[in-house]
């Protein structure tokens, strides 16, 4: 039972920090002048992936079912009637990490952020919502919505 508690806790309640976090660097470590191309990038960055993410899913998924339903066992997170690829938790808070790495350059708290991600894609694994394919297609998809932040100015978050 606790073991239960716990995956639920990596696989769902550790995206509660990401967004508050990343919330609080995005809106306090962006200097006002920067804010609305920061916003502006972070939201095509963050529709670019959704939108690629929605497209990779039509087009490729690599099992009809997630792996509680192939096991005949119950899920052990919170997940959307889908096949599973990508991980939107974990396109999610890539997503917003991406952006306050890059419009931010705050390291302690991208540091901090990663590490929720990964625990995040750990968790949705051992909750058997996803495979490690599908989080790995979360992360690699939020990497390319983040391409948007290739022109960022290196002094703009200063």
């Amino acid at each position: 039972m606790t073991s239960e508690i716990i995956v639920r806790i990596l696989a769902d309640g550790a995206v509660v920090p990401v967004v508050l976090l990343g919330a609080y660097a995005l809106i306090f470590k962006i200097p006002k002048g920067k804010r609305l191309q920061a916003y502006t990038r972070i939201l095509l960055a963050g529709l670019t992936a959704y939108l690629v993410a929605k497209l990779a899913g039509a087009i490729y998924q690599p099992a009809s079912e997630r792996p509680f339903e192939l096991l005949g066992t119950v899920a052990g997170a919170a997940y959307l009637n889908n096949p599973g690829f990508p991980s939107d938790h974990v396109l999610f808070i890539s997503a917003i990490t991406c952006a306050v790495w890059f419009e931010t350059k705050q390291k302690v708290i991208t540091v901090i952020l990663i590490g929720l991600t990964i625990a995040v894609g750990i968790g949705r694994i051992l909750a058997l919502v996803h495979t490690p394919t599908d989080v790995i297609g979360g992360v690699v998809i939020a990497l390319i919505g983040a391409l948007w932040y290739l022109n960022v100015d290196a002094h703009s978050a200063k």
